[in-house]
């Protein structure tokens, strides 16, 4: 491929990585074109300089190409900014729904390396392997929780500094379009980070569609914090304190979970089962299931892909069952406390549905409401690290460890109290 075909390829996908191709169909093009552009920026503008620069000790040169190259750069360069932009977006929202005073219930107060872009990190955000020896995390693999082989396996992530018990516990739940996707996948950057930390991380692997239609997956990822309540404590986790998260459908499964707690529809045969949870921070999820929010993007996730891949039900035949699962409609004020993060691009699931889930939070919920809306951030933004998932990282650790010490408080007061 020559020089100005490359350059062409690179503008083309720095313009959908600023401004994604619209429409339901279009998303899925539009995600994997600007995904990897949109957070592998600096990587790809590195290529691009030095491209440009090898070029221009040549004979002969094209001032087309070298154009391209120039926007390329300039499209790149507010990328970046973009992405670094993140760190105040999620502090701001951590400062309105926690209140401006949250920072001083952490550990300690973030210090500008908390704060600051990492560099180092991201020159390889592939090395998942020597980012987790570096921090001293270790993987306890395949450990089983449900008699479905593979699908019914977790990963339990402590680290040198996980006390001997009662350390907080974060659940992950992939994502995949409850189609595809393993345990080893996805969430690892903040599952290493929390680990890290002192936190007991465990990953699980469920049932997927169309195989197992719904609602196979919520039951197993229910089953996996009853396995926890059970369990944990042998990892040095306490079992009566169970964070969730996850991304996209592990988005969705992670909100649905924390707004039912021991919802005897999703748990049959564990029904006494506490499968409740503390907190939840789910990521890019869907919220609306059933079309219930009016969004046209929604309807046609509803009819196109969940009713004949997923659940294969009518919705209009059988529309309880998917309102049954949506988050949006399932919103207590028992809810418990919420982190919301979305990319303001995603083509995959809207951002309207995250709006309209945080709204029911908001109007409904008791507990606090956090929500980071991401601007020009594409769905899946956090598979790997990079600058914006690094500052998400991070700012889901402020979350999560102001929400345990705010836990840890409350149950102390409560056995003063007794």
């Amino acid at each position: 491929m020559g020089f100005v075909r490359r350059q062409a390829v690179t503008a083309a996908l720095t313009a959908n990585a600023i401004r994604p191709l619209p429409g339901f169909r279009a998303g899925i093009p539009a995600f994997f074109a600007g995904w990897l552009t949109g957070e592998l920026a600096p990587h790809v503008l590195g290529l691009t300089v030095a491209d440009a620069a090898a070029h221009l000790r040549g004979r002969r040169r094209s001032w087309r190409g070298l154009a391209l190259a120039g926007a390329s750069t300039a499209g790149l360069a507010y990328l970046i900014k973009q992405s670094r932009d993140a760190v105040g977006v999620a502090e701001d929202a951590l400062v309105e729904g926690l209140g401006a005073d949250y920072i001083e219930q952490l550990d300690a107060l973030p210090t500008p390396a908390d704060l600051a872009t990492p560099w180092r990190r991201l020159a390889n955000p592939f090395a998942f392997g020597r980012a987790a020896r570096r921090a001293g995390v270790e993987v306890h693999r395949d450990i089983a929780f449900a008699p479905y082989g593979k699908r019914g396996l977790l990963d339990a992530y402590t680290s040198e500094v996980t006390p001997a018990s009662g350390a907080p516990v974060l659940l992950q739940v992939h994502g995949g379009g409850w189609t595809i996707g393993t345990k080893e996948q996805q969430g690892i950057p903040l599952m290493q980070h929390m680990a890290a930390r002192g936190w007991v991380c465990v990953a699980l692997n469920y049932r997927l569609a169309p195989r197992d239609p719904w609602p196979a997956q919520i039951v197993d990822v229910k089953a996996a914090i009853a396995w926890i309540r059970a369990h944990i404590a042998e990892y040095g986790g306490d079992p009566s304190y169970v964070a969730i998260t996850g991304g996209s459908a592990g988005g969705h499964l992670s909100a649905l979970a924390a707004v039912t707690p021991n919802a005897p529809e999703f748990q049959p045969g564990f029904e006494s089962a506490d499968t409740s949870v503390q907190a939840a921070a789910p990521y890019y999820g869907v919220y609306d299931l059933a079309g219930a929010s009016g969004l046209r993007s929604a309807e046609q996730m509803r009819d196109h892909f969940l009713a004949p891949y997923v659940f294969k039900r009518s919705p209009r035949a059988e529309r309880e069952v998917f309102e049954e699962a949506s988050p949006l409609l399932r919103v207590t004020a028992d809810a418990p406390d919420f982190l919301v993060v979305h990319g303001a691009r995603d083509t995959l699931v809207d951002v309207g549905q995250a709006r309209a889930f945080v709204e029911a939070l908001r109007a409904t919920s008791k507990r606090t409401v956090t929500y980071a809306e991401l601007p020009g951030a594409q769905h899946a933004f956090d598979i790997f690290p990079s600058i914006r998932s690094q500052h998400l990282v991070r700012a889901t650790e402020r979350f999560l460890s102001w929400h345990w010490n705010g836990w840890r408080r409350e149950q102390a007061e409560r056995t003063v109290q007794r």
